[in-house]
């Protein structure tokens, strides 16, 4: 009997689809369909690969009506947020159009009798493990770059979101990409640490938790493929004495609350100016209230269900945990649905909370957020950097010298100012610590998608 996965929708608890998993057949097949696939393409121009990965985009763009509510109901997205549509064609479009550049030849300066040079050639066959809470958005980041570089992509996407995976099948399908140069499997936990195992990959990029990351460093042992990782988050917020707190309070509540606070980057923590501080709660509190939960498929929904009982869970355990450590809750919200072991979870404000707990310092991936009263920037930073995780930081200032001077301290992939919780495709996205290691976008993601190849011609 064939072994399969279930998507069990955080809407109402059903099955919302069902597919086989993978036999040994189809990997094997997949990885000779690949390393073929990419001998082609490697054959193909630059400009080649620019218009057929946009018709790729295009395609995947079309299908956003359909993508919307199919969200909604793998992992509890409200429809009323439109998908991933906008940040999807910012990314790519920015990466297929970076690729002339980012993948030209270095030319060395002139030596006589000689001309060197440094190009840039594709790894070959590239893994892409992506995560459920933002299906498209976090396995574009590898997958047109990917192919724009010349590699063959094999996608595993999570078992939570397996349709977002056949919606980049079917756009590689339209678009024409030879067969085999893009494929999406289906695979469990085994199968997939096989076949990383196999030495038949050449770069694995996963986004997921930390265990997860070891996983795949353990099953990559002795292979020598390279590694892209995006791990745990618990990104930090200081908001100074000189913050505009209109800006601040309607970014950081849009931070720690949308998508559930199910966001790599989502604000976890935030630290005010002792100054400030009083008045930031008093705003920060009353516009979060406004941040209502309900069925993700209403259109007036602001919050929907975690994807899974579980993790609403998680947030639950780490929250009266603070409670019962002297910590005070502000919202308190009350909904039908918001019970143990429920997907649906109602965003919550702490205050009087400190790092003994763990709702500061250890992942939370859910709607809360604590705020804590800092006396300057020194005892801020201190803060900021308690943590064994860096993906990003936020500094909410009027003087920006100061919050770049600032983020030179801070342990931290991006430092943000006056804004957060967003991916600028012209920058790396990276961490540090136990957030993972490599980077995506930019230049440098398409440098960690290929190799160096070195020519030194001798003129005779």
């Amino acid at each position: 009997m064939t072994e399969t996965v279930k998507i069990i929708s955080p809407i109402d608890g059903s099955v919302y689809a069902e597919r086989p998993l993978a036999s040994a057949t189809d990997i094997e097949t997949a990885v000779v369909r690949a390393k073929a696939a990419r001998h082609s393409w490697g054959e193909t121009t630059i400009a080649e690969r620019q218009k057929i990965l946009s018709h790729f985009l295009d395609a995947l763009l079309l299908m956003n009506d359909d993508i919307v509510p199919e969200l909604a109901w793998q992992m509890g997205r409200p429809i009323r947020f439109g998908g991933e549509k906008r940040g999807v064609e910012e990314r790519a479009r920015y990466m297929i159009e970076l690729a002339a550049e980012a993948l030209a030849p270095s030319i060395k300066p002139e030596k006589e009798g000689f001309t060197r040079y440094i190009t840039r050639e594709a790894l070959g066959t590239v893994m892409v493990i992506a995560p459920w809470n933002y299906p498209f958005l976090t396995a574009v980041n590898s997958i047109v770059p990917g192919l724009m570089a010349g590699n063959a992509i094999i996608l595993k996407h999570a078992s939570q979101t397996l349709l977002a995976g056949e919606r980049f099948a079917a756009a590689a399908e339209s678009a024409g990409l030879p067969l085999g140069l893009f494929q999406n499997l289906v695979l469990g936990h085994a199968d997939t640490e096989k076949l990383i195992g196999s030495g038949q990959i050449d770069h694995i990029n996963f986004t997921g938790s930390v265990e997860g990351g070891r996983r795949i460093e353990k099953a990559a042992a002795g292979t020598f493929a390279t590694l892209g990782l995006e791990l745990g988050g618990k990104d930090p917020a200081y908001v100074r004495a000189d913050a505009n707190l209109d800006n601040a309070v309607e970014n950081l509540v849009d931070g720690s609350f949308f998508n559930s606070g199910q966001s790599c980057c989502g604000v976890e923590r935030i630290y005010v100016h002792e100054s400030v501080y009083g008045n930031f709660v008093e705003r920060f509190i009353d516009n979060a209230k406004g941040w209502t939960l309900g069925n993700p498929l209403d259109a007036d929904t602001i919050v929907g269900p975690m994807a899974r009982g579980n993790f609403a869970d998680h947030v639950r355990q780490q929250t009266e945990e603070a409670l019962r450590g002297g910590a005070t809750r502000h919202l308190n919200s009350r909904h039908d649905l918001d019970k143990p072991g429920s997907p649906y979870l109602a965003p919550e404000v702490l205050t009087n909370v400190n790092h003994q707990m763990s709702v500061m310092r250890e992942e939370s991936f859910g709607p809360v957020v604590g705020i804590m009263k800092v006396a300057d920037d020194a005892e801020a930073i201190t803060l900021m950097n308690d943590s064994p995780y860096g993906l990003t930081a936020s500094i909410w200032t009027e003087d920006l010298d100061a919050a770049a001077k600032l983020g030179g301290s801070i342990e931290t992939g991006t430092v943000f100012a006056n804004r957060c919780d967003y991916l600028d495709p012209a920058l790396v996205w990276t961490g540090v610590k136990d957030t993972g290691k490599g980077g995506a976008l930019s230049e440098i993601g398409y440098a960690n998608l290929t190799q160096p190849k070195s020519y030194h011609l001798k003129r005779v």
